[in-house]
């Protein structure tokens, strides 16, 4: 029987450290925290010094027992969760949850799980250590009492059902204020010029050295191209080099597999875990660029065995943060030499991602002989052509090289031939909106959050409602080309998309309103400066610099003032109901506005004696956007459509779920990219057959007055209309009788199945 019970947080984990252990040890995993905060209250007492109480979640409870079950027939409890700030606090809860003691636990860490650091571990066990538990704990209980005070009153003034977050809130505020900088960004025009030149069999490409914002100066270069002669003024060889990259960090890892692999943060993370647990690379959350002595020499022994001498250079690598901190190595392989690894293909993937980083920042740079061929022109403007070809492979041997660029073999004062010129008018772009890998690069600059905290940062964001991933079809523009063109400059105009996105990480209607309400009342909250100072503070609380606790004394008071202060706000001003222009035939004000169920319009004042009409606000604007005319597009709604074969009238709206048609008490949607405004009854009525035909298929039984027995998604069910009830397994659908159908509506009603399952736990 083992007497050593090990407890990790994860099962993956605790099947890979099994398998290193003798017969002597038992593993568990306590599926990541056991006690946390209940979610009912804020179980935080201010005025008790910031006392939180914890309790084992509802979901442990079961684990809970197994493990204390576990613990009778060990003599010795490991506690082995992460090395990072929530590993310890784990490993502290499950200490006080299961009340062990200095005399029959021990604290065990490891950055990699592997035989001999899982064996080097057990031989050198440590205790809790208390500053990372307090520096979790100060996070964790601050976080809390920030959303229990800060989303009640988002509920009361903007919208029931929102939440607000310190770190999530200054994410969102990001994507909102670069979305303003964009709403007033001024494009400016300029053109750029592009030549072919040849000289004999030769033939270059080349570029204006600067790009002329005057159509006119254009022009003018390429007449001057065509009616004098050209010829080369230099011609400029040098060598150069390029390095490889560092070893990733958690916030390195997540932007590059976002851009080369497509992953999301979320995501890159998921499979990261994985890769961990099965024991292929090191701890996946850390901002160390350093690489142990170990793994330092086996990649020189991997890249001189496949590469040679030449390809290895001994590098190391120091993070720019002041306050890099958890695990103490980069993210890497734990066998470099492994050339493959992961359970599946995206984890194949992420795997030679992390090991060709790994190995290509202990290798040589990359020479490179660049070329500038230059021609002038007039003024100071010249034609360029550049090529880099390399040399030496160094890293990109393993990497993968670019396409070398060669230039003809050519001499100063050859003279050139104009084959063709172009200057194509260009419009400057705003500032790019957000990628996720992008805003996980300006979290970390800013020192908003942590490593553990970007992924989960933007995941919250667009799950509730604020962000959204999408695309900016952007505008037609029509703009200007210069052709040389049968020994003339002609003049041309072509059609381009203007601000068009793809993927980029949208603010809703709602994240502006709430980001505009929580900086005006929450000045300090919303401050980048002032998030990151409360980070730097977490750091000074994990190494024993100060008391977790001072650090909520320090922040709660002035923020409570805040929370009291926004009280007084009106709703209305709450949720910037933002006056369109009056209405051209009642001379009402049209609002775009905040409601209940989201952005809508609102036709009339609620003070006045008739009645407001609404309109959902069109998916295609915002409310700061809104154009009259969009607005009283969308007061054309409901339209009536016509009628089906029966004489039933049909119109056409769109609602919460998007357009739709609807005759009688059906709805039927007309799919994302219906326009219930163009719709004509022949479409509508092809819409409402295939409903009915759907709906047929799903009919078992009509017993009458609406009382039917249907085959859902779900599998199938009993509804009166309004009530519906899951037939239970053991019963045959087809076979109910209608009082079989009544009684099941009626104990759902008495919520008699509900009581049921609660009895049987």
């Amino acid at each position: 029987m083992a007497n050593n019970l090990v407890i990790v947080e994860s099962p993956s984990k605790a099947k890979t450290i099994e398998k290193y252990l003798g017969k002597d040890y038992k593993v568990l995993s306590s599926f990541g925290h056991i006690r946390d905060l209940p979610k009912k209250d804020m179980s935080v007492d201010i005025d008790n010094n910031f006392e939180p109480t914890y309790v084992v979640t509802s979901d442990k409870k079961k684990r809970v027992a197994e493990l204390r079950k576990a613990m009778k027939s060990a003599d010795l409890v490991w506690l082995a969760s992460d090395s990072d700030r929530e590993g310890e606090a784990i490993a502290w809860h499950l200490h006080k949850a299961l009340k062990l003691t200095d005399k029959n636990s021990r604290r065990i860490t490891f950055n990699e799980i592997t035989k001999s650091a899982v064996e080097s571990a057990i031989k050198n066990p440590r205790e809790i250590n208390q500053d990372l538990v307090d520096a979790q704990q100060a996070r964790r209980v601050l976080d809390r009492v920030v959303g229990y005070e800060l989303s009640p009153l988002l509920w009361r003034k903007v919208q029931p059902g929102l939440s607000a977050g310190r770190v999530q809130s200054v994410a969102v505020k990001l994507i909102v204020d670069r979305e303003r900088k964009l709403d007033a960004f001024e494009p400016e025009s300029s053109f750029r010029i592009t030549a072919n030149l040849a000289a004999d069999d030769a033939k270059l490409e080349a570029k204006v050295n600067k790009d002329p914002k005057e159509q006119s100066v254009a022009k003018d270069l390429l007449d001057y191209s065509l009616n004098n002669a050209l010829s080369i003024s230099a011609i400029e060889q040098k060598p150069g080099k390029r390095n490889p990259s560092a070893p990733f960090t958690t916030s390195s890892l997540q932007q590059t597999a976002s851009n080369t692999l497509g992953y999301s943060p979320k995501r890159t993370m998921m499979l990261a875990q994985r890769l961990y647990e099965s024991g292929d690379i090191t701890y996946m959350r850390t901002d160390s660029l350093s690489l142990s002595k170990q793994a330092l020499a086996q990649a020189t022994s991997v890249i001189k065995k496949q590469f040679g001498d030449d390809y290895h250079q001994f590098r190391t690598y120091k993070s720019k943060s002041k306050n890099s901190q958890e695990a103490h190595e980069a993210i890497r392989p734990t066998d470099l030499s492994k050339a493959s690894a992961g359970a599946d293909s995206p984890q194949k993937k992420l795997y030679d991602l992390i090991r060709v980083r790994t190995l290509a920042s202990q290798m040589a740079p990359a020479k490179v002989k660049k070329t500038t061929i230059t021609v002038p022109l007039k003024d100071d403007y010249e034609l360029r052509a550049k090529g880099e070809v390399v040399t030496f492979e160094g890293w990109m041997k393993l990497a993968g090289k670019p396409d070398d660029v060669v230039l003809p073999s050519l001499s100063e004062g050859d003279e050139l031939k104009l084959v063709s010129m172009e200057a194509e008018q260009r419009l400057s772009r705003g500032p790019a909106r957000y990628t996720e890998a992008s805003l996980v690069r300006q979290l970390e600059e800013l020192e908003i959050g942590r490593p553990s905290t970007y992924a989960p940062t933007i995941s919250t964001i667009q799950d509730r409602g604020y962000v959204e991933k999408g695309d900016i079809d952007g505008d037609e523009t029509e703009l200007t080309k210069l052709i040389v063109k049968d020994g003339a400059v002609i003049e041309e105009t072509f059609a381009k998309m203007i601000g068009a996105d793809r993927g980029k990480l949208l603010p809703t209607s709602v994240a502006i309103i709430v980001t505009d309400f929580l900086a005006k009342h929450f000045t300090k909250v919303m401050d980048y400066d002032f998030t990151a100072e409360l980070e730097n503070k977490f750091d000074k609380v994990a190494v024993g610099d100060i008391e977790w606790q001072k650090v909520l004394k320090d922040f709660y008071p002035h923020f409570h003032d805040s929370v009291e202060e926004a009280q007084n706000v009106s709703k209305k001003e709450a949720s910037q109901a933002r006056k369109i222009g009056n209405h051209p035939d009642s001379g009402k004000p049209v609002f775009a506005r905040l409601g209940r169920y989201g952005p809508m319009l609102q036709h009339g004042d609620a003070e006045d004696d008739e009645k407001p009409e609404f309109a959902p606000l069109p998916d295609s604007t915002t409310i700061e956007k809104v154009t009259m005319q969009e607005a009283l597009k969308a007061f054309e709604l409901p339209r009536v459509v016509g009628k089906t074969e029966d004489g039933e009238e049909i119109t056409a709206n769109v609602g919460r779920y998007g357009p739709y048609v609807k005759v009688g008490k059906m709805f039927v949607s007309i799919g994302e990219d219906g326009d219930p405004h163009a719709i004509n009854e022949k479409e509508a009525r092809k819409f409402i057959t295939e409903k009915k035909k759907e709906l047929a298929k799903q009919l078992v039984q009509d017993f009458g007055d609406g009382l039917q027995i249907k085959d859902g998604r779900y599998g199938p069910y009993v509804t009166n209309g309004k009530v519906n009830a899951k037939i239970p397994k053991d019963k045959n659908p087809e076979k109910l009788t209608e009082d079989d159908a009544k009684q099941l509506i009626k104990d759902k009603k008495s919520g008699k199945n509900r009581r049921k399952k609660r009895s049987k736990k």
